[in-house]
């Protein structure tokens, strides 16, 4: 048995707090909550470790691993000796999670080739499809054990498709996830005799097997996550890692890529059970699933903690922590931390910013992978719901849990739906609908509306103010698809009316629907999607420019309908260019317009001088304008304000980009970054064998050593001491620094 050691007297601790106890397991952050205010940090004997509960203090752990280290996670783990010459414990300590750079950097690059999101995303309509069978084989019974039946069936069956095993590996597969989980855990936590043996003897036995495997496609060209990870080699033309680091890697992925994302659909079926309007907003428009997964692990993460070994002598929290102190960071906690999270313990599946949480922690340790849970986790709850809308659980309070502090491992949610959803399923819903132009008109000077209704006048489905449609406008060579918000009456389910700005630059689809769609006009469109959400508010400051009014047409009639005190603040090119202006003439004086040929530029500074603390923005129009609103808004309450871009949001720099040369040491190729291309595009065009994933300087896939000349750091992986040091750079977003004409990469 490992035992834990015994712990020393330290303060302060939380006579409250009960990592055993069902308030834990019921709802981890709320029973956090209960102790965060009194002891932000503090120490748990159970775990002899410190517990930090605030998200700064837990940023500040995260952000270095210099000073906080995660080999601990793997070199406390005592292997039997029975098993030493197989798995020593040396090979234990190089877990992703339990080891620090260099060597977890080389064992991470190698691992996140098989992790890309363009893999995950050419990866979805595979798990669509066995969502599909799975459910199918359930369905008829009206009731049963999701977590087992569907929840952890798709992840397993995710993971075999993902690594590329048949289904004779499928049981092995399944027991390795909860072995691998057992072993972590005794780094920290009691392991009783006979499971540890039994336990460490299937763990041995996986490992051997996975051995052969990763061996036999050393020099596999396919795609499967073991190949990719086998055939990768270093700069010296040797396979990059041994048979038996991947194998201890694969046992590590096939717990966190199978138990984890399990249990955070089995969370979301909970939550939305509770809060049934999240669940008819998803229903209603399924571009929000991902939005229900990422408030699910904001909420609840699927593991509480993530553990680190101090360093040095800190102070967090008012604790006193010393050098070889362990720090658990909580991350159920860190999440709900009221300092940085309105309405911490809602479940809103509309916040402004849906990723803005640590459930996949942050830094050299963020989850790896974390593209395969998001994708997989919001396709099973789509297909989920679509086919089982009525789904409930039996009994929502139910505590069955495998006791881990680390991971508290739901064993069940029995749950039953109503058996007609079946029949229903099977007429399957049309996501997109063929409707007529039942009216044309001219809005303003290069702006058309168009209502657009069923050709039988049948009800159109619902939607709220804020979203939008697709357009499917027949172009050349191919149609095209473009996206206009609704600004007709969301009560009128008869037909939808959207605004339509004739851009004579853009990408033509404009222009093809002012040449196209005429009354009597046919054309396809999606379903309503709503990714600008109208919420209750008190106040509202409405901010358009040009037919960035379109959205705010309907905002506008609602807060009318609420009773909201409001104002509208309309800018354009000219009167005669500003649409919809009969209409807005009926609100009076709460409506501004500001044409700009003989107004200028609306005064938002000092529009936005006196920050209002009952006042929601909603802002839409061009990037100039927006960008200004976020600038003069800047000091205003967290999450006043709202918008909608046309496009993605640029990056402000304080001088344009130039160009510079980069050399490519290893493989001897110089190459000009252009003022508008990335070192990555630039390596990419020279036919460099470059990796890269996220693209925006966050997983750090593309990391690269620097040789010589100094960086100008984009990225938000490495932390300012390492920037600073400038040994290396994301060549996804990374440049050279001012003037520095030339980076020699070690690539």
């Amino acid at each position: 048995m490992t035992a834990v050691p015994s712990a020393p007297s330290k303060c302060p601790v939380a006579h409250g707090f009960d990592a055993m106890g069902d308030a834990y397991y019921r709802d981890p952050a709320a029973h956090f909550a209960e102790v965060r205010d009194e002891t932000p940090t503090f120490f748990y004997p159970h775990l002899n470790a410190w517990i930090v509960t605030r998200r700064e203090d837990a940023l500040t752990v995260l952000s270095d691993w210099q000073k906080f280290s995660s080999a601990s996670n793997g070199g406390l783990i005592e292997v039997p000796e029975a098993y030493q010459s197989t798995i020593p414990a040396e090979l234990m300590s190089r877990i992703l999670v339990g080891s620090d750079p260099p060597g977890h950097t080389t064992a991470r690059s190698v691992a996140q080739l098989g992790f890309l999101q363009e893999r995950m995303d050419a990866l979805q309509p595979e798990i669509e499809s066995r969502a599909h069978r799975i459910i199918d084989g359930f369905e008829d019974q009206g009731k049963g054990n999701l977590l087992e039946d569907y929840c952890l069936e798709l992840t397993t069956q995710t993971l075999m498709a993902l690594m590329g095993l048949d289904y004779e590996y499928d049981a092995m597969m399944r027991q390795l996830r909860d072995d691998f989980f057992q072993i972590l855990a005794s780094a920290q936590e009691p392991f009783p005799e006979p499971l540890r043996s039994q336990v460490w003897k299937r763990y041995t036995e996986a490992n051997l097997v996975l051995r052969d495997i990763i061996e036999s496609r050393r020099n596999s060209d396919a795609g499967d996550l073991i190949s990719v990870m086998a055939s990768a080699r270093s700069e010296d033309g040797g396979y990059a890692l041994g048979a038996d680091q991947i194998a201890i890697h694969l046992t590590e992925f096939a717990a966190a890529g199978t138990d984890t994302t399990a249990q955070a659909m089995a969370n979301a079926v909970l939550f939305l059970a509770a809060n049934p309007q999240a669940r008819e907003d998803a229903l209603a428009e399924p571009e929000l699933w991902p939005r229900v997964f990422e408030e699910t692990v904001r909420r609840r993460p699927s593991s509480t903690f993530a553990s680190r070994r101090s360093n040095i002598d800190i102070e967090l929290g008012g604790a006193q922590i010393k050098a070889g102190d362990m720090v658990w960071l909580a991350l159920a906690s860190v999440n709900t931390d009221p300092a940085h999270v309105d309405s911490p313990f809602a479940f809103d599946i509309h916040r402004q910013d849906p990723v803005d949480h640590l459930a996949f922690s942050t830094g050299r340790h963020k989850c790896l992978g974390n593209p395969l849970a998001r994708v997989q986790g919001a396709a099973g709850l789509k297909v989920l719901y679509e086919r089982l809308p009525s789904m409930r659980p039996d009994d929502a309070d139910a505590v069955d849990f495998v006791r881990f502090a680390l991971l508290p491992a739901r064993r069940s949610l029995n749950v039953h739906w109503d058996v007609a959803d079946v029949a229903r399923s099977r007429e399957r819903a049309v996501r997109t609908l063929n409707l007529r132009v039942l009216e044309r008109r001219e809005e303003s000077d290069g702006v058309v509306s168009l209502l657009l209704g069923h050709p039988d006048g049948g009800a159109l489905p619902g939607w709220k103010p804020g979203a939008h449609i697709d357009l499917h406008v027949p172009g050349d060579p191919e149609t095209l698809v473009r996206q206009y918000s609704l600004c007709s009456d969301p009560g009128n389910t008869a037909a939808y009316r959207v605004g339509v700005l004739r851009s004579d630059t853009g990408r033509g689809g404009s222009l093809a629907v002012h040449r196209t769609l005429h009354q009597g006009s046919t054309v396809t469109v999606s379903w309503p999607r709503n990714n600008f959400r109208f919420a209750p508010s008190p106040k509202y400051l409405f901010i358009a420019g040009g037919i960035g009014i379109t959205p705010l047409l309907t905002m506008i009639r609602e807060a009318e309908k609420a009773g909201a005190d409001w104002q509208l603040v309309y800018g354009g090119r000219t009167r005669a260019s500003m649409a919809f202006l009969e209409e807005l003439a009926a609100y009076g004086e709460r409506v501004t317009l500001v044409p700009q040929d003989t107004h200028g530029l609306m005064d938002l500074p000092g529009l936005l001088q006196d920050a209002r603390e009952d006042t929601l923005i909603y802002c839409c129009g061009p990037e100039p304008v927006l960008r200004a609103v976020e600038t003069h808004s800047a000091h205003w309450r967290k999450g006043s304000l709202r918008v909608e871009r046309f496009a993605a949001k640029v990056l402000e720099r304080s001088e344009p980009d130039t160009a510079f040369e980069v050399e490519f040491a290893a493989s001897g190729v110089t190459v000009e970054v252009g003022p508008d291309e990335s070192i990555l595009d630039a390596a990419d065009r020279a036919g460099l064998p470059v990796i890269s994933s996220c693209k925006t300087g966050t997983c750090g896939t593309c990391e690269t050593r620097i040789v010589s000349g100094q960086a100008e750091h984009r990225d938000s992986i490495l932390t300012p001491d390492e920037q600073d040091a400038n040994e290396t750079l994301m060549i996804c977003v990374s440049r050279a620094g001012r003037g520095c004409p030339r980076l020699v990469l070690d690539r």
